[in-house]
């Protein structure tokens, strides 16, 4: 879990990394055919703006993305100090608050859902 969670940061890096030299980004396929931005719009931007130390335009960018990334950076903080405590463990999450481990799909549904609604309509 933690070595795929440092590729995830490492690709994220290197996308954000490459528009912040260029200013080319990876185009969004939902907001091509709707015109609305999705969950995930702005998450470039935000990415650059977090490689030159920009809190508040990567949180103008896309705030949902910065809040989330933060949950799983410090999860992954917890991982960390759980496998360093018991060297045996494996790298995957022990604790899973509530039980929602099987309900991640409809969970994250229901939060891009909601929050495509919220950030195009109001």
């Amino acid at each position: 879990m933690l070595g795929r969670l440092a590729g995830l940061g490492l690709a994220a890096a290197a996308i954000s990394g490459v528009y912040l030299a260029t200013g080319l980004g990876l185009p969004c396929v939902f907001r091509s055919l709707t015109g609305w931005d999705c969950p995930l719009c702005g998450g470039t931007r935000a990415g650059a703006a977090l490689l030159t130390g920009d809190l508040a335009a990567a949180w103008h960018a896309n705030p949902l993305l910065l809040v989330v990334a933060t949950a799983i950076g410090l999860r992954a903080v917890g991982w960390v100090v759980e496998l360093v405590r018991d060297p045996r463990a494996t790298s995957s999450p022990r604790w899973v608050p509530w039980g929602v481990a099987r309900h991640w799909g409809w969970i994250v549904g229901a939060v891009g859902v909601a929050y495509v609604l919220a950030r195009n309509l109001l």
